[in-house]
């Protein structure tokens, strides 16, 4: 209990404490800013943590993290738009509602479900994260494969009216992962020469084409002149109806656990943590057929799903030296800049720090309730008040800002107008378009550790399956593939046989 005391008398003094809270803020609007992201926001910010103190610096990195994952799910809101990966799941059911004016209900909704899931996070950071870390051991190359096509698999089938085109999806977007240098070969692949192809296709760039472009041209379609009222957004507060509460409490308590779960296993993430999290509440659904058309139980569980991954994430990163995700590898360089060497001995050799940045991932989850709320609902919502003239080439030039300063390279916009177009048609033919980025981020995971295992146990295929935890999940992905086509199945005879 000292242990925490002193962790918290540290963290409450001017330098943490304002740190936090403009980190936050920054965050949000990081996140808030489709090409943004908390991974380009932290390596920026690291170069000038050198002459900080510690506690400063972490509380920064704290800040921009919490802020940015829930700061993403403003765009994907109201412009169906996500702001980082993380928010592609909060998209299904967060836009729906925004269509049909009830933009303000989503924005708190996301806002509580993003503060609590990132609370539920730092607790277990800070009271099971030894535990939970020694999990991690019994997890090798087999079981990460049968994760990643877990992933992808759900996902593939869950989301989208045909369970086909979502794992075909799924496998456009594995392929399309495989571009660039072969991590264990050293030899290319798919780049026809092309030496900018020869670090793949950077992930943001591909998902701000697929997920930005595609409503900017329904949006132009529209020819919309006036642009929506006060009145039709409304923005008003939106205060929870009786029982509203009680009824999101079973979703964020199961969102939670597993975000935490996926947090804890290293190179997961917070978007596999928000899909699984959204299906997992579609499952649990007595009305499945609402989601995707605006319940806000789909918001709940995806926010609070890949916020409650965040603090999760750095239990292997503190406890092992092994990160769990890219920002976990850099609060890690952020240790390493100031001397420090993130493992099992970090805990017993700088208490203090460990437990103080504990506490500034409880602290900055708390502050989105004051903050978040406020800033999403009195100023980013006021996008979506603009004509849709006025706000196509808004976004459009938003867009092209913030892919070329990922990498400063022209052809980065040409591949986002490319995955734009190619989104548009998609969405045209009723192919859905998460699986791909979650086949695009999965893929290279699922392919390294298939190959390990292979190297492993030299090229006995059978040694996928043969350890209880790999086994169990590829049972469940048997299953999670079979059972939707089953259904589908059966549903085309009906009507035939009647």
């Amino acid at each position: 209990m000292d242990f925490y005391v002193n962790a918290l008398v540290g963290v409450l003094t001017f330098g943490p404490l304002t740190a936090m809270i403009g980190a936050t803020l920054l965050g949000v609007f990081i996140g808030a800013l489709p090409g943004l992201n908390p991974v380009m926001a932290i390596a920026l910010l690291l170069p000038l943590t050198y002459s900080m103190d510690p506690l400063v610096a972490l509380a920064m990195v704290a800040g921009i993290y919490n802020g940015s994952m829930y700061g993403g799910a403003i765009p994907a809101i109201l412009l169906r738009i996500p702001g980082t990966p993380a928010s592609i799941a909060t998209t299904f059911d967060g836009f729906p509602m925004a269509d049909r004016g009830e933009a303000s209900k989503a924005l708190k909704v996301a806002c509580w479900s993003s503060a609590i899931g990132g609370i539920a996070s730092a607790i277990a950071l800070m009271t099971m994260g030894p535990l939970l870390a020694r999990v991690t051991l019994f997890f090798g190359p087999a079981e990460y494969f049968w994760i990643a096509i877990f992933g992808m698999a759900s996902v593939g089938v869950m989301v989208g009216s045909d369970p086909v085109k979502g794992i075909m999806a799924a496998v456009l977007g594995l392929l399309i992962g495989t571009i660039g240098i072969d991590n264990l070969s050293g030899q290319a692949r798919f780049t026809f020469g092309q030496t900018w192809l020869l670090g793949g296709l950077d992930l943001i760039v591909v998902l701000v084409g697929l997920y930005a472009l595609p409503p900017v041209l329904q949006l132009a379609e529209k020819c919309d002149l006036k642009g929506l009222s006060a009145a039709q957004l409304k923005l008003a507060d939106a205060p929870f109806e009786k029982g509203e509460i009680r009824g999101l409490i079973p979703t964020w308590l199961r969102a939670s656990g597993i975000g935490i779960g996926v947090g804890i296993l290293p190179g997961a993430g917070g978007n596999i943590a928000a899909f699984l999290s959204y299906n997992a509440t579609r499952n649990a659904s007595d009305d499945p057929d609402s989601f995707g058309k605006g319940n806000p139980q789909g918001v709940a569980a995806a926010e609070c799903g890949n916020n409650a991954d965040n603090a999760a994430s750095m239990i292997p990163a503190l406890s092992l030296g092994i990160p769990g995700n890219v920002v976990a590898a850099l609060v890690l360089s952020a240790l390493t800049i100031h001397g420090l060497q993130p493992g099992p001995q970090l805990f017993h050799q700088n208490p203090l720090l460990v437990g103080g940045f504990m506490m500034e991932m409880l602290i900055t989850s708390l502050l989105i309730f004051a903050l978040g709320g406020a800033v999403a609902t009195r100023v980013f919502a006021q996008f979506q008040r603009l004509p849709g003239v006025l706000l196509v080439p808004s976004i459009l030039i938003l867009m092209c800002v913030g892919v070329y300063v990922i990498n400063g390279r022209p052809v980065d916009l040409w591949v986002m107008l490319l995955a734009g177009f190619a989104g548009y048609l998609l969405e045209k033919v009723n192919v859905p378009l998460a699986p791909i980025i979650l086949g695009m981020i999965l893929g290279p995971m699922a392919e390294q550790s298939v190959r390990r295992a292979l190297l492993i146990s030299r090229g006995d295929a059978t040694e996928l399956l043969t350890r209880p935890i790999s086994t169990g999940l590829a049972i469940a992905t048997v299953l999670v593939i079979a059972w939707p086509i089953v259904k589908t199945m059966r549903r085309r005879r009906r009507p035939a046989q009647s």
